[in-house]
């Protein structure tokens, strides 16, 4: 008779059980240190290791240039003081670029996850091959790995935040950029490296733009303990993640979250996914702005002004946030009746169009969530933070990947 069980693997052995201890105390420093000074007597406290083993951990993470220590630290109770320990300010850290629509950004965060280089460009990128769209967010980030390198900083690895779908590295569809079954990860690669002879290859992954944000709102946002969430993030067209318990739901291919293309009227406009009436078609930026009699060949600019109208009171554009709140509602009812999330975040252009946009969808959710828990102004729709974006997010998952391993990225590559 066979067994269904799942293979265990082999058992772990004192190098697998240190490397995991270390991965705990770093982790452990890292989070003591967002909302006060770690101790070695802290850090055993948290982790369930004696002082003597955190001791010897410790030391190995500073050798290592993962920690630093400084001063003395009193506790308030019995014994001698401690000296503070704080993850490092130099040495590993993550690349994020994110590849959107109308721009390219990059940012360099350290281990305690603060930004600390960022360079974005405005860049309309329909229309332009893949390839020249990758090398250009190339050459953007090799002069970011310049600038964190006169930093002391050493990204080990660099993520891509892309939209449309993403999967083993390829974009196999973004209908706002006109991209089909691109190899994106490669090609970026490819051309980062041709920028920087004389350096290590920097590993590349990839990732769902909105996916990013949505990780990022979770790190670093002001969500505190709120671990649940349906996150969009409106740009040209409209992005969805959803976070249940702390984790990033992918689904079964790594497409889940296209809540853009939702369908609001089979009948309504064409949409460039091929389809007709997507969500993205109400309330997608382009959509909101030709609504509102703005020309949105200004990118972020149209934005700016239809917000400018909507504060004067201008008619058009207060119906135009009105009619995208309402399709907002419509469609998100759905997804909280069937995964029943906290909140519902929005991000990217939404946070600073929320004051329009906020009552008619709250409208919409009471009226069609059955639970009967959401309530007009409850607090479950919100803005999301500065911090809810997807080049952080995607530096951020290298650092996860440190924070995860130290051993793996003790050894200096990268810058």
């Amino acid at each position: 008779m066979k067994s269904n069980l799942t293979p265990l693997g082999p058992k772990a052995d004192k190098d697998t059980v240190r490397r995991h201890n270390l991965s705990l105390v770093l982790r452990a420093v890292r989070d003591e240190g967002e909302s006060g000074e770690a101790t070695r007597a802290g850090v055993s406290a948290r982790v369930g290791l004696t002082r003597a083993a955190v001791s010897s951990l410790v030391e190995q993470l500073m050798e290592s240039g993962f920690l630093t220590e400084s001063g003395k630290t009193f506790s308030g109770q019995a014994g001698r003081p401690g000296t503070a320990l704080k993850v490092a300010r130099t040495g590993p850290a993550g690349l994020g670029v994110e590849i959107n629509i109308d721009y390219v950004s990059v940012c360099v965060v350290d281990l305690a996850g603060t930004g600390r280089v960022r360079q974005t460009e405005h860049l309309d990128n329909r229309g332009a091959p893949a390839g020249e769209v990758l090398a250009r967010a190339a050459r953007i980030a090799a002069r970011t790995l310049d600038s964190a390198r006169e930093q002391e900083l050493r990204p080990v690895g660099a993520t891509l935040a892309l939209p449309g779908l993403v999967s083993g590295g390829s974009v196999r569809q973004a209908p706002n950029l006109g991209w089909n079954e691109v190899p994106a990860q490669d090609l970026f690669a490819e051309a980062l490296t041709a920028l920087r002879p004389g350096h290590p290859v920097l590993p590349v992954a990839s990732e769902n733009e909105a996916n990013l944000a949505a990780l990022a709102e979770l790190w670093f946002g002001g969500l505190g303990d709120l671990r649940s969430f349906l996150y969009l993030t409106g740009e040209i067209g409209v992005g969805g993640a959803l976070v249940l318990g702390g984790e990033l739901l992918r689904g079964a291919h790594g497409f889940a979250g296209e809540i853009g293309h939702v369908v609001v009227d089979p009948d309504g406009p064409e949409c460039r996914c091929g389809s007709r009436g997507c969500l993205e078609q109400y309330a997608g930026q382009t959509a909101l702005l030709r609504a509102a009699g703005i020309d949105g060949s200004g990118g972020g600019a149209g934005v700016v002004e239809l917000e400018r109208r909507a504060r004067a009171g201008d008619g058009p554009a207060a119906a135009a946030l009105t009619e995208a709140g309402r399709m907002l509602g419509r469609v998100v009812s759905g997804a909280v009746n069937l995964v029943d999330p906290d909140a519902v975040v929005l991000g990217g252009i939404y946070r600073s169009l929320m004051p329009w946009l906020a009552p008619p969808a709250d409208e919409e959710l009471t009226g069609r969530v059955v639970s009967g828990l959401w309530s007009p102004r409850g607090g479950r729709l919100r803005a999301s933070s500065v911090a809810g974006d997807a080049a952080r997010g995607a530096a951020a998952l290298v650092v996860q990947d440190v924070l995860a391993d130290p051993v793996a990225y003790a050894e200096p590559y990268g810058v």
